[in-house]
């Protein structure tokens, strides 16, 4: 199967938001578009049957509309409908392993009603194998970011331990073809032996910063070396790694972190670090599984 990016349809504002910066997302990459609506109570096509008997209308036309106006915006961007008689979650995880990234529609803590969102977005984040983008209607943020980012730059959540090279390669990658800077922050949460009874010992977190920003710097020389032409600006924050995440997500265009895989198991887990980004970053939000 050709190299396609994912979108899952159900009509809503999010979805077609997530349809949008999908495409875009796949015209820089060179890849088709795959507009995918899964419903388990299609019914196999019949030319017999007359218009107003149609039990698939509705469907159609969901995938339809979104079609003609992404065709509008990309002239030149190829991309193809899908309706699967199948339930929304395994339809998507499915079209998730056949895809170089699979993009839904979100609305972060506000409760959802349509069928891709809510109870389904957060399991197919949690169990697919390539990276899933959530969207939000509107996406962008409000208020002052705390330090300079530019509007439209991408940020990557990076930890430093254990192998991350699945998440830097996608967010070089994303980088690399928007032509944006690349900010990667490395949160990390003072140890009850940084504190004194008047605050913070400063020697010791700037000896904790020293090591985070030598093992930082070990991590990033390969993948500056691989893109010289894409603008890096690393940072260590000594605070939660997820309110250092969302934080730095303030004014950005992509969000990007890590999921570890894990084996098969009967509830999806996402870690504290993708549930903040997914329920409060403004922006849209790449969560990609590494090992």
């Amino acid at each position: 199967m050709e190299p396609v990016v994912t979108v899952g349809l159900d009509g809503s504002p999010e979805s077609l938001a997530a349809a949008r910066w999908a495409a875009d997302e796949a015209d820089r990459r060179r890849l088709t578009l795959r507009l995918l609506h899964a419903w388990p109570l299609l019914v196999p096509e019949s030319s017999q049957a007359p218009a107003e008997m149609d039990q698939n209308y509705w469907a159609r036309r969901i995938v339809h509309k979104a079609r003609a106006e992404l065709q509008r915006s990309h002239p030149g961007l190829p991309v193809v409908g899908s309706l699967v008689a199948d339930d929304a979650q395994h339809a998507l995880l499915r079209a998730a392993s056949e895809s170089e990234m699979t993009v839904l529609g979100s609305r972060g803590l506000v409760p959802v009603e349509s069928y891709f969102l809510g109870d389904i977005s957060l399991p197919v984040v949690a169990r697919a194998d390539r990276p899933v983008v959530l969207v939000r209607a509107g996406a962008g943020g409000h208020g002052a970011p705390p330090a300079p980012v530019v509007k439209g730059d991408i940020v990557v959540a990076l930890k430093l331990h254990g192998p991350c090279d699945g998440l830097l390669e996608f967010a070089f990658t994303d980088a690399a073809a928007r032509g944006v800077p690349l900010r990667v922050v490395h949160g990390q949460s003072l140890p009850v032996a940084a504190y004194a009874p008047w605050g913070v010992d400063h020697d010791v977190a700037e000896e904790i910063a020293r090591d985070a920003r030598k093992r930082l710097d070990q991590v990033l020389s390969p993948w500056r070396d691989r893109f010289p032409h894409v603008e890096v600006d690393d940072r260590i924050v000594l605070e939660s790694p997820a309110k250092a995440v969302v934080s730095a997500a303030h004014g950005a265009g992509l969000l990007v972190v890590g999921r570890r895989e894990h084996h098969p198991a009967p509830a999806p887990h996402l870690g504290p670090v993708a549930q903040a980004a997914i329920h409060h970053a403004h922006c849209p939000v790449a969560v990609v599984p590494h090992t």
